[in-house]
């Protein structure tokens, strides 16, 4: 794991939190979702590590974060994490399509860069609605490679973190990293894998 579940859990909860208040406290799910997956990719891509480091998985309207959704339905998660994530929001429609804010995003649980992509990718992405953001993310490698598989007989398959740094976006301003700097982000990356998978042991 890249991140710890707990902080994992809780960085999802501010950042669906920071996306909400951008959009005047309400925001709906479908859209938030894919906006943090987008600014864990950029923030992969630059600096080597994702801002949430949630589990991904390829599903027919495009790339899931299974605990940022968790939060943002309120839905089964440990206690501590169901505990913390309804103090900052609250799912305002039966079917949990979208949520509001409770109140502040704690902006201590952000790095400089973390903050720096989110901002990024909301300023980006804002005038999207989540079937837009989800034919974007439908381009993207890491859920592309996938696509066989979820229109034959699969409703999700897991992805890979190694796949996001795929250099194939040269006509894309957001994820057209240099290749020097793409391979960076990637040793970086790698080193603190091998780092985790050591102290895990």
């Amino acid at each position: 794991m890249v991140t710890s579940p707990m902080t994992s859990y809780k960085k999802a909860t501010q950042a669906l939190n920071f996306f909400a208040l951008k959009k005047d406290g309400k925001i709906n799910k479908m859209k938030a979702i894919k906006l943090i997956y987008l600014a864990d990719r950029l923030h992969l891509r630059k600096y080597g590590r994702p801002i949430v480091g949630d589990t991904y998985w390829a599903m027919p309207l495009g790339p899931v974060g299974s605990r940022a959704k968790r939060v943002a339905e309120l839905d089964t998660m440990p206690e501590e994490a169901f505990s913390y994530a309804k103090k900052y929001i609250r799912p305002i429609d039966e079917k949990k399509h979208s949520f509001e804010s409770l109140k502040p995003v704690d902006l201590e649980l952000f790095s400089k860069t973390d903050l720096e992509c989110l901002e990024t990718v909301y300023t980006t992405f804002a005038d999207k609605d989540q079937f837009e953001l989800k034919d974007i993310t439908h381009e993207y490698p890491e859920w592309k490679k996938h696509e066989k598989e979820l229109k034959t007989r699969k409703k999700r398959v897991r992805m890979s973190y190694d796949d996001f740094f795929a250099d194939t976006e040269k006509n894309d301003p957001l994820f057209a990293q240099k290749k020097t700097d793409l391979n960076l982000a990637k040793n970086s990356f790698d080193e603190m894998q091998e780092v985790s998978a050591f102290f895990s042991r």
